[in-house]
């Protein structure tokens, strides 16, 4: 038992944990930062080339769709116990409000998503993959972004619409 209180060790104390602390941020183990995208467009409208988009994850793929009340998702390569699929608008370079989500519970394909507000013609929209808090309800606000292992950013694919 340790009867009286030393300056010393405890400022060797503080000087040895901040060395841990450093050490294990620099080892990799801090958080990943995203870089927010750009859609290179000269009037910040939606642009309607997806050659101009970041590029997209290997978890969710989407091709070129009409417009209306329906998203079809080609495929959602994410293990068990699966994600949420939104649907997103692009608006002024930034990703805008959610139309509409599914809930999957792993790899999947041709997965229609219905949406609370149509698509339009001509207009970029994403793909977004959320992970689920397990309450079974929707909430971009509380679900958290899922991440694609491969590439280490948002899993995210963008497509466009035509009439």
């Amino acid at each position: 038992m340790i009867k009286s209180f030393s300056a010393n060790s405890f400022i060797v104390g503080i000087m040895l944990g901040a060395l841990l602390a450093g050490a294990w941020f620099i080892g990799g183990n801090s958080i990943p930062v995203t870089v927010p995208f750009s859609l290179n467009s000269s009037n910040n409208t939606p642009v309607t080339n997806t050659d101009a988009l970041p590029p997209e994850s290997g978890a969710v793929s989407v091709t070129v769709q009409s417009a209306g009340d329906t998203v079809v998702v080609e495929s959602v390569t994410v293990p068990p116990p699966g994600v949420w699929i939104a649907v997103r608008e692009i608006n002024n370079n930034d990703l805008g409000n959610v139309l509409g989500a599914e809930r999957v519970n792993g790899p999947r394909s041709s997965i229609s998503i219905s949406l609370l507000r149509s698509t339009e013609s001509s207009h970029s929209y994403a793909i977004e993959l959320y992970r689920d808090d397990n309450n079974g309800v929707f909430d971009p606000a509380i679900n958290s972004v899922y991440i694609d292992f491969a590439t280490g950013v948002p899993a995210i694919a963008y497509f466009t619409t035509t009439e």
